[in-house]
């Protein structure tokens, strides 16, 4: 018995230590406030007060939904599931009345004639980086005070306004930071910031599944997440977007506006200006608690693919908020000791401001709305072109995907009905479309096609380049004027690729390696050990009593080579799925030329992919890989950290990639490894840093630009002091798009086009040109930049550089591009150099010396 009161003790003790202070939500509600009795409070569902403990997901979730039972105020909905499956939500809060009658308020957001006695929109998003939680708590601190308030104040205010709740814009990100902070808390709260607590392995709760940062995928619209919330985003049209987020523990408490030179141009001034009217209520609440805070510096309004910045080219005010991040329970910085409840409390206050703010100001922000759009029409009235032309003659695929990217955004596209001749080039009507500006989202198609290149403010925060076309490889051309353009009345709708059905008598059978899918189903064919070998040289055919010509890089499977017993059924339903067209050949014998059974053919084999990962890597570069190997052509990819590489048998793989990342830490026994695979006969493919690390090991044989050159690029003679930050931005490259121009005629090009391609560089990793032939694959044009910032020094020592390299190791293969070639899984122009690196990298041959 007394053994047992002891227990019962130590239990009431460490439960007390663990929870600290009491956190009932009446702590962080406003004062002096009555609240329903009916509806449940947050502790009562979690069974802890809000920022005792970080909540996992499905806790949250819990509570929202017994919160929506029991509210008439609250409306739940599931936009769609995360990579990992978890439920995407939105919580609508407002007055019953307003609730009954959504379908009908919502349907006459497009009409913006009919939209002014209709609620004023307010839509806040929390924690996109998923280890930014501070503000999914307050998510559910909001979420019950809206349901429960009983004040006419209130009342009133939910009866003019629609609150838009997404409580965890991250739901993977967000448990994975949660599993890795609740397994390493101790009973007694820690401060100390080196505590384990506060220091996330490498794969962080920032980035969703794939590693990638949805708050830059609003308008790139690569991930699952971002695709299902911008339909909603469209629904509901919001007035205005507060996007909640955390930064570093020694600062404060941040609100936008942001600094005023980095707001993109084609953001009215109007919206700056309604942003500092938000400003002074964020300002209000945060000045009655004495918090610490600021605006107007750090940060930027120019990337419209941010959660803040998406609204402002869609006719609301997007508003950044950031709250210094105590990464656990609590931190020691330099203002003394941060809590995680303190975090919370501040985002529920600006959450507040932001409601209240709006609602308050409703006429100015539905009449700034109904004027966006009306200005947006007149200001594509007065351009000196009427739209976009764009045409991909060869890839269904990257096509297609450009083109629902603008659907999704509410672009309308229409096909042509006949071929256009524009500037001496024919656009064919089966491969072209038109995109008129004289459309509600003219700025929108702006922003996206844009290529501006100087700016009054040349220091940015995110990326200064992003052009959509470019980046996917799409011919692109301005048209003047639309006379003999001949369209569809009807706007484009996605519709499924037809594949004709295999000829069972077929000789052989061909596809084109120009389609983006089509390493999809090479991986697929040699998985299911079905003999396939790629073309090294042109060749043509007799298809349908038509001639049709096969490039270099076409798959040949022939019949005569087949071990298994049902192969043409699995290559014709392998090719069904992957909606690539397959070309019966009757014979091997070929019109010009070489054979089918030509020595210039060389056999595929299945690869087997290790991405060295861990800490030192970029987590983002790694997901963007491991998102088109294994997400787009379905190529499983094992992911090793740095530290376990030295115990893995690497002959068990074909190829190792190596992204960008400080390689310092690799130990001599893995590099020895890695080198002896590699002149075995091994395939290494590397990027940015990872390829310098390599020259610095003497495996590729090209130098790279030191850093005291760059710094020799740039005057500093008559500098002050506050030239510093303008000088840093412009020896950095934070985003830019180049030109490269490929050698055609290299195996790891097939593929692409007889033109220049669009590359994406946001690094100062520059290759020196060499004189060892055979070995530079792609180098950067005369006058490279295409899109985006980037300082004429720099510009003109890339001019002509190499920009990927390739050559023989021993038995093996070295590759190194100095581009990020999948950035952000959005840049499909590029991609196709990883594929072809794990497929044809044996057929070519150069000495790296």
């Amino acid at each position: 018995m007394l053994l047992s009161l002891v227990r019962l003790a130590l239990l009431l003790l460490v439960s007390i230590s663990f929870t600290a202070a009491s956190a009932n939500v009446s702590t962080y509600l406003p004062d002096g406030a009555a609240y329903s009795e009916s509806i449940p409070k947050p502790e009562a569902s979690l069974g802890y007060g809000i920022g005792e403990r970080h909540p996992r997901y499905d806790q949250v979730l819990a509570y929202l939904r017994e919160l929506a039972t029991a509210s008439p105020r609250i409306k739940m909905t599931e936009m769609g599931r995360t990579v990992e499956f978890r439920a995407q939500v939105l919580l609508t809060i407002s007055s019953p009345e307003n609730l009954n009658n959504l379908e009908q308020i919502l349907a006459r957001r497009g009409d913006l004639d009919a939209s002014a006695n209709d609620p004023v929109v307010v839509w806040l998003g929390y924690s996109v980086h998923g280890d930014e939680i501070s503000g999914t708590n307050a998510a559910m601190v909001v979420a019950y005070h809206l349901a429960a308030a009983e004040d006419a104040k209130v009342k009133q205010m939910l009866a003019d306004t629609i609150i838009v709740i997404e409580p965890s814009v991250n739901p993977d990100g967000m448990d994975r930071f949660v599993n890795w902070v609740d397994t390493h808390r101790g009973v007694t709260a820690n401060p100390d910031p080196n505590h384990i607590e506060h220091h996330q392995p490498w794969r962080t709760g920032r980035t969703n599944h794939f590693g990638f940062d949805l708050n830059r995928d609003w308008l790139l619209l690569s991930q699952q997440e971002s695709q299902n919330r911008l339909a909603f985003f469209h629904q509901y049209q919001p007035n205005v977007l507060g996007d909640f987020h955390e930064m570093g523990a020694n600062s404060s408490y941040f609100f936008q506006p942001g600094i005023p030179t980095r707001t993109h141009p084609l953001t009215p001034a109007k919206n700056t200006e309604l942003t500092h009217l938000l400003a002074s209520y964020h300002a209000k609440a945060l000045d009655a608690k004495q918090r610490l805070y600021y605006s107007e510096e750090s940060f930027d309004d120019f990337y419209y693919g941010k959660g803040s910045t998406y609204p402002d080219i869609n006719g609301g005010v997007g508003v950044l908020f950031e709250q210094a991040s105590s990464r656990g329970f609590q931190q020691q910085t330099v203002n003394g000791l941060l809590t995680f409840e303190y975090g919370i409390q501040n985002q529920v206050l600006t959450s507040l401001s932001t409601i209240e703010g709006t609602w308050q100001n409703q006429t100015k922000f539905k009449t700034y709305r109904q004027r966006f759009y009306q200005q947006a029409l007149q200001q594509a009235s007065d351009e000196n072109f009427k739209g976009y032309i764009v045409s991909e003659s060869l890839d269904h695929y990257r096509m297609q995907a450009f083109l629902h990217k603008l659907s999704q955004h509410q672009i309308k596209v229409y096909p042509l009905t006949q071929d256009y001749k524009l500037h001496d080039k024919v656009f064919p009507a089966q491969q072209s479309y038109y995109i008129p500006l004289a459309q509600r989202q003219y700025r929108l198609i702006k922003a996206l096609f844009n290529q501006q290149k100087s700016f009054a403010d040349n220091t940015f925060y995110d990326v200064s380049g992003w052009t959509l076309p470019l980046a996917m490889n799409i011919k692109f051309a301005q048209v003047g004027r639309t006379w003999g353009l001949k369209t569809a009345k009807q706007a484009w709708q996605a519709q499924a690729k037809s594949n004709a059905a295999v000829d069972n008598n077929a000789y052989a059978y061909v596809f084109h390696w120009h389609d983006f899918l089509a390493p999809k189903l090479l991986y697929k064919l040699t998985k299911a050990k079905i003999a396939a070998k790629v073309a090294t040289k042109v060749f043509s055919a007799e298809i349908n009593g038509q001639i049709e010509t096969f490039n270099p890089g076409s798959i040949v499977v022939a019949a005569g080579t087949q071990t298994l017993e049902n192969w043409r059924e699995v290559l014709s339903q392998l090719a069904l799925d992957s909606q690539i067209p397959l070309h019966a050949l009757t014979t091997g014998l070929t019109p010009t030329g070489i054979d089918i059974g030509s020595r210039s053919s060389q056999t595929i084999s299945l690869p087997k992919v290790l991405l060295v990962g861990g800490k030192g890597v970029s987590q983002y570069e790694a997901g963007e890989m491991l998102y088109y190997l294994d997400n787009l052509l379905e190529i499983p990819v094992s992911v090793v950290e740095m530290p376990r590489l030295a115990g893995i048998d690497l002959a068990a793989y074909s190829h190792v990639i190596m992204v960008d990342g400080n390689y310092s830490s690799l130990s001599k026994k893995a590099f020895a490894q890695l080198k002896t695979w590699l002149q075995n006969g091994g395939v290494l493919f590397s990027q940015k840093r990872a390829a310098r690390w390599l020259s610095e090991q003497e495996l590729l044989n090209v130098d790279f630009v030191n850093k005291a050159h760059i710094d020799q690029l740039f005057d500093t003679e008559n500098l002050n002091y506050g030239d510093k930050e303008q000088l840093a931005g412009r020896k950095r490259i934070a985003g830019a798009i180049f030109q490269a121009n490929l050698d055609h005629t290299h195996p790891l090009t097939y593929g692409f086009a007889q033109q220049p391609l669009p590359v994406f560089r946001n690094s100062t990793v520059i290759m020196e040109q060499t004189n060892v032939p055979f070995i530079t694959v792609a180098s950067y044009a005369k006058a490279p930049l295409l899109s985006g910032y980037s300082d004429q020094n720099l510009v003109n020592r890339l001019a002509h550089n190499p920009t990927l390299v390739a050559h023989n190791v021993g038995k093996g293969r070295v590759i190194a591009s100095t581009d990020n070639l999948a950035f952000r899984g959005y840049f499909l122009g590029s991609m196709k150099v990883i594929a072809n690196s794990l497929f044809f990298a044996k057929a070519f041959s150069a000495a790296g010396r």
